[in-house]
């Protein structure tokens, strides 16, 4: 049977790592001072999972999303830690707390990790590690570049085949994602968009991407994680009667579309102005876009799927 990981064994003081904190093996220590070991799978063999949540003022929102996500994944890889999701969330409250961070990007990850000394050299010989890490809050697109809506570019480099890496799982096989950024970084753009080899689309490096097609909010139905911010943006559009559904979207209908926005964790609703040189809206923000970027966020505010931390 797994050894069961250690916990925290009692609260951590409030604001005491303000620069971002970590869990290791049951102790909370400054992000700056974390540490796993090089040979741990995870790392020599990008054999791992994670998922992400955000603190808003104060508060993680869908917490209970994020780690149903993660647990999911979890299973999906094979990978196990003794940890219950209430186990899961009172680590990231100790991170939380123990940062002071007010606004904040709360990672949770779970690597292979080594096979025990004497064991043969397979996966299923791993005792599996689980770890977290609290940082301020990052913006994929930032605000001020959302303000005059992102830039960006379809990249020549196409999205890894899901056959080969479930893009529902969230992994760090990012070597397509990571020559897109170049591709955009190149070309004068703030982001990418990368197609599948069938010429669909798909997703950017940390976003969805949704396009706006006769008054209808699409995203894709392929090669792209099912984001906690997607579920987000596709309840805001039933709430407020805009038409929305999931389904493929080709090069073209994207370049055609009325709108294009993109949506993530880091960042939320995130308004397109410019698509490989095609200007929508006289350059700025489109209108559905902007209503559901305000909402997203007035939502928030209201307390929508909020879990306050207890900062005390």
């Amino acid at each position: 049977m797994a050894k069961r990981e250690q916990q925290s064994a009692a609260p951590v003081p409030a604001g005491i790592y303000p620069e971002g904190s970590a869990w290791i093996d049951g102790t909370i220590v400054p992000l700056a001072e974390a540490r796993i070991p090089i040979t741990d799978w995870g790392f020599t063999r990008s054999d791992v999972t994670y998922d992400v949540v955000h603190v808003w003022k104060g508060s993680f929102f869908r917490l209970d999303d994020h780690i149903a996500r993660f647990q999911a994944s979890m299973a999906g890889l094979l990978l196990a830690v003794p940890l219950t999701g209430a186990d899961i969330a009172r680590i990231l409250h100790d991170c939380v707390r123990a940062s002071g961070l007010r606004d904040a990007y709360v990672a949770m990850i779970c690597t292979r990790g080594t096979p025990a000394p004497g064991s043969p050299r397979h996966p299923a010989y791993c005792r599996n590690r689980f770890w977290a890490f609290v940082t301020p809050f990052a913006w994929v697109i930032p605000p001020e570049v959302q303000e005059r809506g992102a830039h960006l570019i379809i990249a020549k480099t196409p999205r890894i085949p899901p056959e080969c890496v479930d893009p529902t799982i969230k992994n760090y096989h990012w070597g397509d994602l990571t020559r897109a950024l170049f591709e955009a970084r190149d070309a004068g753009a703030d982001n990418a968009i990368l197609l599948d080899h069938d010429g669909y689309v798909t997703e950017g490096p940390g976003f969805n991407v949704f396009a706006v097609i006769d008054g209808t909010v699409v995203t894709p139905d392929r090669g792209a994680l099912e984001g906690i911010t997607r579920k987000s943006v596709l309840e805001l559009c039933d709430e407020l009667g805009i038409p929305a559904r999931i389904g493929r979207i080709t090069r073209q209908q994207l370049l055609d579309a009325d709108e294009v926005f993109t949506a993530t964790t880091a960042g939320g609703v995130m308004p397109v102005s410019r698509v490989d040189g095609r200007i929508y809206n006289n350059d700025r923000p489109g209108p559905i876009s902007l209503r559901l970027k305000e909402r997203y966020w007035q939502k928030h505010d209201e307390g929508w799927h909020a879990t306050p931390v207890d900062y005390a």
